[in-house]
């Protein structure tokens, strides 16, 4: 109950003329369903009516108080308020966006009374504040649909904007990719209309818009494999000006916040990876000029930058290899024989005679580093801006082994690169994705394992169709597809039951991607009355759902290909190249899918004459389908199987396929990233909860928020 007024709850008395004209401005227009609303307002529009010349003039005292909290309290409370919607009867959505929020408020007409459900307020991050007014508006019917997720599904929703131009987003696209893709989240709600309505009409949604909570909400669902994508970390949003006044506090809190991020233990180290936290941390030497050791701030960020931070120090070395108990011993060595070990002794230093190149004919003297050194070198040679800049282990081995050598260099080096953080972020990899291929058995018949998945949106037709609803077997390879208006969770179960089910059967198994418009609650419910399985692919691995997927690359150049350009008119040809595919011989399974159903070959416009079986008895053509059809699917059977281990191996040679246990620490591909220098792996490692290999199950370490994923886009963390 809370959530559902704490907009309401959350408004603050005002504190100026200009709020109080606000409030009682957003109140006017429930005033017809207020008993006695002018009276319990007096004392506000007393102090509101006042010229700009007498605006300080206002005084907010006791009686006023006293109203606003008795306005407020109506508006939570019934007759206006219902703590639960009435059935059969339309829910009403109106929305708005402001230059700070969003606001929305869910409401029912009762015999026209107009009665309040849920308000919603909400600030946007400093990011969403500069989308467009269209963007802004759309982004505010998005975050109240999500917030009311549990209130509006299943419900004929009427959606209503001020914002005239989103009047059509269930009708066709308004060409801007963020608010297309905001239309296509939506498709699992059940929206019977979108209106226009005016600004005057629209005054609690724009009020609670202007006056949002500074709530972090989180809208991503777990269930639908969406990550939340808000960042919490609140010292990022800080302004430059704030971060000038209070650097020292703020430095400190940053290298608390990006701890994490530290891969190599600190018992191995001194210096931690390069992160932003890390470079904070850097000493800056004592020959360093004070201008490296200066920071400079961006305007768009609170962390600062650092033009050096090499703390490789040579003066040291004579002290540490003193230290070093090995270095020590040898240096022992060299004075009883000097001779018998491949080292020398020069100026205190302990040097290591090594052959630079196996074309070499004599030795050269390097330093031998001694383990306290050996991280602060690497350091410096790999994660340096001008020395090693995140190379690979050829260049930085390269950079090293003629100037110093310690035991075991060469793996110490790549563990230390293999262990970056940055470069795992970042690098990319020329090695094929991880996981082998697992191909689904095939099922023992027709109709009993099912794909399905959307093909679209394409170019409106003037039959009003965008989508194509492509529906697969996974043993006859069988196609139905269904060209339609929109992708709703609605469309989607009509579209099901009667081209498919009614056609062909319910099939045991249904697979498809986890799309608003198969993963929702009608389609459950579906599910439970008619008896199936719906198994569901893993997010951004539509391998998973492999034989859709290549069915919709396939039948789009067709389509392409006899449209008319000009009529547009692709839904016209679609069942026609749909039968075209089922009467063409499967390279897979060696027969056409229309053999595989029907137990005989098609009658296509190019056959001469029909061909025909003579039987004597009216059951002998039973007997003889029977038969033709145990031939048919058992030779389609073994061609699939085969088919399937020439695929896998085909596709698992020089692949790898790495197994993690649960509580391993991976970093997960980010799918979204378009610019060429965002990263390609979350900057934040996961951890491993659940495995069912090849799919597991992770938890971000920052906001613990869950998400499957495929080991492909995986990468292990190694401890250095």
């Amino acid at each position: 109950m809370k959530e559902k007024i704490e907009a309401i709850l959350a408004i603050h008395e005002p504190r100026s003329l200009a709020q109080a004209n606000k409030f009682i401005g957003a109140l006017s227009w429930y005033r017809k369903f207020i008993p006695h609303f002018a009276t319990i307002a007096a004392p506000i529009h007393a102090v509101t009516n006042l010229t700009k010349d007498r605006r300080n003039k206002f005084q907010w005292k006791y009686a006023q108080s006293k109203a606003f909290h008795d306005l407020k309290q109506m508006l939570i409370s019934k007759p206006l308020f219902l703590h639960y919607p009435v059935n059969n009867v339309p829910l009403m959505l109106t929305t708005d966006a402001s230059a700070i929020g969003i606001g929305g408020v869910l409401q029912q007409e009762i015999d026209g009374e107009i009665h309040n459900l849920y308000y919603h307020s909400q600030l946007m991050t400093p990011c969403e504040r500069k989308y467009s007014a269209i963007e802004k508006e759309a982004l505010a019917i998005y975050k109240c649909f999500a917030r009311m997720r549990t209130f509006l599904l299943g419900r004929n929703i009427i959606l209503r904007t001020d914002h005239c131009p989103l009047c059509h987003i269930m009708e066709k696209t308004v060409r801007n990719a963020r608010v297309d893709r905001i239309t296509h989240l939506i498709q699992e709600y059940n929206i019977d209309k979108v209106i226009h309505i005016n600004g005057r009409e629209n005054c609690l949604p724009d009020f609670l818009s202007r006056y949002s909570n500074d709530v972090c909400d989180d809208l991503f669902e777990i269930d639908y494999g969406l990550e939340s994508k808000k960042d919490h970390n609140p010292s990022l949003s800080l302004s430059a000006k704030r971060v000038a006044s209070s650097f020292s506090s703020q430095h400190k809190k940053n290298k608390n916040l990006l701890a994490t991020m530290t891969l190599r233990s600190h018992s191995k180290q001194h210096n931690s990876i390069p992160t932003k936290a890390t470079l904070d941390n850097k000493i800056v030497t004592e020959n360093q000029s004070n201008d490296e050791s200066l920071m400079e701030f961006s305007s768009d960020t609170s962390l600062p930058k650092r033009f050096s931070f090499n703390q490789f120090d040579l003066s040291k070395l004579k002290e540490e290899q003193e230290k070093d108990p090995i270095i020590h011993g040898i240096a022992k060595q060299i004075h009883t024989n000097k001779n018998g070990v491949p080292f020398v002794f020069k100026n205190n230093i302990v040097y290591k005679l090594i052959t630079p190149s196996r074309h070499s004919k004599r030795n050269i003297e390097v330093i031998y580093l001694p383990s306290s050194m050996i991280d602060s070198l690497l350091q410096a040679c790999h994660d340096d801006p001008m020395s090693g800049a995140h190379f690979s282990f050829d260049r930085t081995y390269n950079k090293i082994k003629n100037l110093y050598w310690w035991p075991a260099m060469k793996s110490t080096i790549r563990r230390y690169i293999q262990s970056c953080l940055l470069c795992k972020q970042y690098n990319i990899s020329r090695q094929k994705k991880y996981g082998y291929l697992r191909p689904i058995n095939p099922p023992e018949g027709p109709f009993l394992l099912i794909g399905i998945d959307y093909c679209g949106p394409l170019k409106r037709t003037p039959r009003e169709n965008q989508y194509v609803l492509v529906i697969t077997d996974y043993f006859t390879r069988h196609v139905t597809a269904v060209a339609l208006p929109n992708c709703t969770a609605e469309t989607t179960a009509q579209a099901l039951f009667n081209e498919y089910f009614c056609k062909y059967g319910v099939p045991a198994v249904i697979l498809s991607d986890q799309g608003s418009h198969f993963r929702n609650q009608l389609m459950e419910n579906i599910k439970v009355l008619i008896g199936y399985n719906h198994s569901y692919s893993t997010p951004y691995h539509p391998q998973t759902n492999g034989i859709v997927e290549r069915f919709n690359a396939t039948f789009i150049p067709q389509i392409a290909k006899l449209q008319d350009t000009q009529d547009n008119n692709w839904d016209e040809y679609l069942q026609a190249v749909v039968f075209a595919y089922n009467t063409g011989i499967h390279k897979t399974t060696k027969y056409s899918p229309y053999e595989l159903i029907y137990g005989r070959s098609p009658r296509l416009p190019i056959n001469a004459r029909p061909s025909y079986f003579s039987f004597s008895k009216p059951n002998d053509y039973f007997e003889q389908l029977k038969r033709t059809l145990r031939i048919y699917h058992q030779a389609a059977r073994h061609h699939i199987i085969l088919q399937q281990q020439n695929n896998k191996y085909m596709y698992d040679r020089n692949r790898l396929d790495p197994q993690y246990k649960i509580g391993d620490k991976v970093l997960t591909r980010m799918h979204n990233s378009s610019g060429k220098l965002d990263s390609k792996f979350s900057p934040i490692p996961k951890v491993i909860t659940q495995v069912y290999h090849p799919i597991y199950e992770v938890q971000d370490e920052e906001n613990h928020v869950y998400s499957q994923v495929h080991v492909a886009d995986l990468r292990p963390i190694l401890i250095a």
